[in-house]
């Protein structure tokens, strides 16, 4: 591999007030008229609440009240295995209650009343009808407790499945444990915030709508599809700011919209849009506690937010692009008739 040119550019570790706090846009259409029909279902209050006599019959009951869902969470996201007994299945889950009532009572602090989340997550299904009219609706929620170190949001073929147990607050003791660490480090616990519910669940309803494949395509092409993917998140959360749509603070955000002739010269300079070489994209595309050539205060997944301005830039020159245009575009022509040169 070709030296890499080093940046003069340092990313400060605190900085000021971001500048560009809101994901804003002169032309948000009214879907208030778009009918979505969503329910919440709590299913970590049913389950920690179930009588423990006679555990066993109680605990197949619930399961048989989410018929999707249920056997998924015993065998997916507690990892039991199906060829326990029941007696057996039943005793494991009762294990598991009894460790985590402290994870489930302060999830039924923090969402007491989970109203608010439905609401955006409402509003945000109906500016993915306006945008896919096609892509089939979910029409309920589901809530959950899981291991901390396991999945969090989930998408089913009929439900929106939120994880609470990642969604207690950053400063939440117990994701500060090396268990936790190990599969969540510091940069993404950060995000463990109840307000990432409505940004998590659109993700992987774009992830859903538009498969990631992104083998053997150089660098530039997994940037612009990044970005992509970032354009459309921020028109289904118009009010959410840009720096949760891709997961920087708003210090990290400030300080590289400040330094973002560096982050393109970090790519242009040493030949890189074009490689594809999976040791150099795996540094820029993807989660990532920074960008080592940019500074200690730089994020990582630096090359999203890059294909991010490209996209940005590509649909100011094609204002009659619809989302879905966008979206099934090649990322190698949006990266030519951008033109992107910050």
């Amino acid at each position: 591999m070709a030296k890499l040119k080093i940046m003069k550019y340092f990313f400060p570790i605190l900085a000021s007030i971001l500048l560009f706090s809101c994901n804003s846009s002169d032309k948000t259409p009214d879907v208030s008229g778009i009918k979505v029909e969503l329910s919440t279902r709590r299913f970590e209050q049913e389950l920690f609440k179930l009588d423990t006599v006679n555990f066993t019959t109680n605990f197949d009951q619930l399961l048989a009240k989410y018929p999707s869902f249920g056997e998924n969470y015993l065998s997916t996201i507690l990892n039991a295995d199906p060829k326990w007994s029941a007696d057996s299945a039943a005793d494991y889950v009762t294990g598991f209650i009894t460790a985590y009532k402290p994870v489930y009572d302060s999830a039924q602090k923090v969402f007491t009343d989970f109203n608010q989340y439905e609401k955006e997550i409402k509003q945000a299904l109906q500016f993915v009808k306006h945008y896919f009219p096609a892509y089939k609706e979910r029409k309920q929620i589901i809530t959950y407790i899981g291991p901390l170190d396991g999945y969090g949001d989930i998408l089913s073929d009929d439900a929106i499945i939120i994880g609470l147990q990642h969604h207690l607050g950053k400063n939440f003791s117990l994701y500060r444990s090396a268990l936790v660490q190990e599969t969540y480090p510091e940069y993404i616990s950060n995000r463990f915030e109840p307000d990432y519910i409505p940004v998590n669940c659109m993700q992987n309803i774009m992830n859903d709508l538009y498969p990631e494949k992104m083998d053997d395509k150089p660098l530039v092409q997994q940037m612009v599809e990044k970005g992509k993917r970032l354009y459309a998140l921020s028109k289904l959360l118009p009010k959410t700011e840009e720096y949760k749509l891709i997961g920087y603070t708003k210090e990290q955000l400030k300080a590289v919209y400040e330094h973002e002739a560096a982050v393109w010269d970090l790519f242009a300079q040493n030949n890189f849009l074009q490689t594809i070489d999976n040791n150099i994209i795996k540094n820029y595309i993807g989660e990532g506690p920074k960008t080592q050539e940019l500074g200690e205060g730089s994020p990582g997944n630096i090359g999203s937010f890059a294909g991010w301005q490209i996209v940005k830039k590509f649909m100011g020159k094609n204002p009659e692009y619809s989302l879905q245009k966008l979206m099934e575009t090649d990322a190698e022509l949006i990266f030519q008739q951008a033109k992107y040169k910050p």
